[in-house]
């Protein structure tokens, strides 16, 4: 006869190892969607009661900066063209190189530059023509930009502590000649906070011929929080791993996200004052909430036919198409709240000089015959497209490159060589004295002359404009208060509106 104890201890161990499967497997599931989980976040929560909770413990990022003067702007766009842009044939008109074309360069008959020996003086290629009601010259080349020139403030007295270009890259987005400093745009990010709790405080968009020189050190937090480092996107690359899989469920993700959020802040709660394990929380959550946002800032199927063809997306060139829409989508993400946007207009040295970015040793002509075009009209219909539509009002623009090049020719070239030791940057929008100029170089451009200036002299104005005093900004790091301008800068009062 059947044993009715041995039957009832059978049930037990048979729903026990039910039970016991049951158990491993929903964690197994429980720990796959945890993995999962760093890339969602609060604002694709099941119940709007979820959704209040999760606010509540994941509060939106302020700025740890004070402001010490009424902020004339909120955010900030720089475009960088990485390689040295030659100001003499780009923003600074020199007579004296028509004048003395092809004679040495007087005092530095055999001066040797970063690649050699330098040759005569070489007049620009290309005629300059006055602009605007200001009747500043810029090169002909850039026939679209010269349509701005009554808003733009022109530096024509910057100079750099380095020749080379990596260095000289990181010095003019960190101020700091070595690497492992933070960026201005993570600067301002640590000091103005976010503006918008979908996206990154601050993007940096590279070219599609690739990163500049130094790469990511050009955008890094440095020692700030790591929450201030640039998020990496393009038109033509956009975030990926945005999308959930399709194997996972609603309910699944959103008891996951759940309790994830709780681990989250069981962990915090035990290392206070960590702010690295902040910062990488605060990034998964907003990684989560970006996969409703990104997709929507990046997709320009909205825009209308004339906004496409003033960028000039659609062009025949594919590097300009390229750029005019990584220009569009800068413009799309400054719309948005994001505080500082880091756009780049060609990237990294490479064995052909002048092919890849504004490095024109040896063949000048036919390099910016290149890159002008590629740069002029997209660049210009951002700007025309931000003032159009208001932003201009509170968005700070500025125009960077590394270094200049030398009004000689480089020996047994037609291209010009590195100068750090003058050459232009400029700003234009809110709080800028539009139609002006700061500095000079001497008659040749080869040096800075009158009212010279530094990349701290050019970030202290900027962070005068967005409501900080260059000096107060500081955060402590290894026994010393660090700031953008480390101990150097003074603001530049003629370019203030």
């Amino acid at each position: 006869m059947p044993n009715p104890a041995k039957n009832n201890v059978t049930d037990s161990l048979h729903r026990a190892l039910l039970s016991r499967r049951g158990f491993l497997g929903d964690a197994h599931t429980g720990l796959l969607g945890i993995s999962l989980a760093s890339l969602l976040g609060r604002d694709l929560l099941a119940s709007e009661h979820d959704k209040v909770a999760l606010e509540s413990r994941a509060p939106r990022q302020l700025g740890n900066g004070k402001l010490q003067f009424a902020p004339r702007a909120q955010r900030v766009l720089q475009i960088f063209c990485p390689g040295g842009a030659s100001h003499m044939d780009l923003w600074e008109h020199k007579p004296s190189l028509d004048k003395y074309h092809g004679q040495p360069l007087p005092g530095e008959e055999n001066f040797l530059s970063f690649q050699g020996r330098s040759g005569n003086l070489m007049r620009s290629p290309w005629p300059f023509a006055a602009c605007g009601e200001s009747g500043h010259k810029i090169s002909t080349m850039l026939p679209h930009m010269a349509q701005h020139v009554d808003d733009i403030a022109f530096v024509h007295s910057m100079t750099s502590k380095t020749n080379t270009h990596g260095p000289g890259c990181v010095f003019m987005n960190t101020g700091h000649v070595t690497e492992g400093f933070p960026s201005a745009g993570a600067w301002v990010s640590y000091a103005l906070g976010s503006a918008n709790d979908t996206l990154p405080t601050y993007v940096t968009i590279p070219d599609i011929r690739g990163e500049p020189p130094n790469g990511k050190a050009n955008w890094s937090n440095g020692f700030l929080p790591a929450q201030h480092q640039a998020i990496g996107m393009n038109a033509q690359q956009p975030i990926r791993n945005l999308h959930l899989p399709s194997q996972v469920s609603a309910e699944e993700e959103a008891d996951t996200r759940q309790l994830l959020e709780l681990l989250n802040q069981h962990h915090a709660a035990q290392h206070p004052g960590d702010s690295e394990l902040q910062a990488r929380m605060e990034s998964y959550r907003l990684a989560a909430r970006m996969q409703l946002s990104a997709p929507e800032v990046t997709n320009m199927s909205g825009e209308t036919p004339a906004t496409l063809h003033l960028y000039g997306t659609e062009d025949a060139n594919p590097l300009k198409a390229a750029y005019a829409r990584n220009c569009l989508l800068a413009r799309r993400l400054l719309e948005k709240g994001v505080r500082y946007v880091n756009l780049y207009c060609a990237s990294r040295a490479s064995g052909v000089d002048g092919l890849l970015n504004w490095d024109a040793h040896r063949t000048l002509v036919s390099d910016y015959e290149r890159h002008c075009p590629v740069f002029d009209q997209p660049t210009a219909a951002l700007l025309t497209d931000l003032k159009q539509r208001g932003l201009l009002e509170d968005t700070l623009v500025l125009w960077t490159t590394e270094f200049g090049r030398m009004p000689t020719h480089q020996a047994e070239t037609t291209g010009r060589d590195h100068n750090p030791d003058g050459f232009t940057c400029w700003m234009m929008g809110a709080g800028v004295k539009g139609g002006t100029s700061y500095g000079t170089t001497d008659e040749f451009g080869r040096r800075a002359e009158e009212n010279p200036s530094s990349v701290w002299d050019f970030y202290a104005t900027v962070l005068h404009i967005l409501g900080f005093s260059h000096e107060q900004l500081t955060y402590y790091y290894n026994g010393f208060d660090r700031r953008l301008t480390d101990v150097h800068g003074h603001v530049i009062h003629p370019l203030l509106a």
